[in-house]
């Protein structure tokens, strides 16, 4: 999900970075020949495979460069989501769990693994643990969009000029307490890395996306629909409820048994 905030008064405008900030700032916008570069970079085998021709179009009359950029940042966001769901699938799957309560009623992450496979799992979550998970999200989505935290940590937005993938900086962004961890490289190991060694690791992020994405697709299909994934028969447990809804009938919400009673494309 992609949100944005714009503020009407004058009073909540950002003061403008300093002109040192803003040279460094200044960053040269991806082109097809780019991706085609970064294409034979990540499958020499492949190369460039554009059969949609996403890359050529002009999204929202921002330019071919910004539809780029909102292109790639896309593939990075959804292919490290996908690769923590991937791992996150398989752990739940098999029972592997935190020993702790996972509420003050006293449930424990045990009982909400009893409750079946990932996905009915996440239907057994206390309805204000999915609503607390999804508010953590929103807050990452958007600080993620926030062009002034981008600025202040050394970037620009995708769309703009920035490299796709950066995450602004929570201490340097502006919010007005000291935050211990940054979302990127929070324990430092990555800062002093060689610029040789950041390029093949974002080479090789992107394609583990990649087969992250596949993979959690796969397994959230032969759980739906057994026996669609052949290679999954028998692995994955099944499941009757919908997979692309974040709510359930258990969660009590308004509008919740209307969305459920839609149809879904299975």
């Amino acid at each position: 999900m992609a949100l944005s905030l714009s503020f009407a008064s004058s009073a909540f405008v950002a003061p403008a970075p300093p002109a040192s900030l803003r040279a460094r700032c200044d960053v040269r916008m991806e082109t097809v020949d780019d991706l085609k570069t970064l294409a034979e970079k990540c499958n020499p085998v492949v190369g460039y495979y554009n059969p949609t021709g996403l890359a050529e179009m002009n999204f929202w009359g921002q330019s071919q460069e910004a539809t780029i950029g909102w292109l790639r940042q896309s593939e990075i966001k959804h292919g490290r989501i996908a690769m923590f769901a991937f791992v996150g699938f398989i752990a739940g799957s098999n029972g592997v769990v935190f020993p702790w309560k996972e509420s003050l009623s006293g449930t424990t992450f045990a009982d909400i693994a009893a409750a079946g496979g990932p996905a009915d799992q996440w239907d057994a979550l206390p309805t204000n643990a999915k609503l607390q998970i999804l508010g953590v999200i929103s807050f990452l989505e958007w600080w993620g969009e926030n062009s002034y935290a981008l600025e202040q940590s050394g970037t620009k937005h995708y769309m703009r000029g920035g490299k796709p993938g950066v995450y602004p900086s929570f201490n340097k962004g502006g919010i007005p307490h000291p935050v211990p961890f940054e979302l990127y490289d929070p324990f430092g190991f990555s800062k002093n890395r060689p610029a040789a060694d950041k390029e093949k690791g974002l080479v090789a992020e992107i394609n583990n996306g990649r087969l992250a994405m596949l993979g959690i697709m796969a397994f959230v299909s032969e759980a739906k629909v057994p026996g669609s994934v052949p290679a999954l028969k028998g692995l994955i447990t099944p499941y009757t409820g919908e997979p692309m809804a974040v709510f359930s009938a258990a969660d009590k919400l308004p509008l919740v048994p209307e969305m459920l009673s839609l149809p879904f494309p299975w």
